[in-house]
């Protein structure tokens, strides 16, 4: 496997460091790969600038910093500006496009979907919006196997959720899928 550096970028609130925990995880405890997880928050933890990093590779990580993204995802128009000029050549920008309106041109693959609108209509609840992130991702990827996933959810999230969750892990394979490269 190619070393993969991810950032997701968002707002707080929006659980992009939640899905970066979990699919860290997945890569790790049903993957067999090594991952690494760091966080940055901005001035509030609802609604500030948040920003996490994700690195998963076969062999070992000795930095846990991410300088030049190959997979950037951006869920708010804040971190889009600020994280696109970071991504690297020929990489991928998945965006949500409720919230994000692709401006500046950047060497990569431009993918906007409609996330959290799918969210809304199917399941009604903002709550899993970064899990339909995540879904999407590996739809687009195949970075990690969805199995992976769903058995990281099984242990973190508590079982009345979990059925919501997994709609929401489906929903955004299935958007992924169709624009996989």
């Amino acid at each position: 496997m190619e070393r993969t550096r991810l950032v997701f970028s968002g707002s707080g609130g929006q659980g992009v460091i939640t899905a970066a925990i979990i699919l860290a995880n997945a890569a790790v405890l049903f993957e067999n790969k090594n991952a690494i997880q760091s966080q940055s928050y901005g001035a509030a933890a609802r609604g500030g600038a948040t920003r996490t990093d994700i690195i998963i590779d076969d062999s070992e990580i000795f930095f846990p910093k991410v300088i030049q993204p190959n997979i950037l995802v951006s869920l708010t128009q804040e971190s889009y500006n600020k994280f696109a000029p970071i991504i690297r050549p020929g990489g991928l920008l998945l965006v949500d496009s409720k919230y994000v309106d692709i401006q500046k041109k950047v060497d990569a693959k431009h993918i906007t979907l409609p996330m959290f609108d799918t969210v809304m209509k199917e399941i009604g609840k903002p709550l899993v919006f970064n899990i339909c992130m995540l879904g999407a991702l590996i739809g687009i990827s195949n970075l990690i196997k969805p199995v992976s996933i769903l058995k990281v959810l099984e242990t973190t999230i508590p079982e009345d959720f979990m059925a919501m969750n997994k709609k929401a892990l489906e929903l955004g394979i299935e958007m992924g899928r169709k624009k996989r490269y």
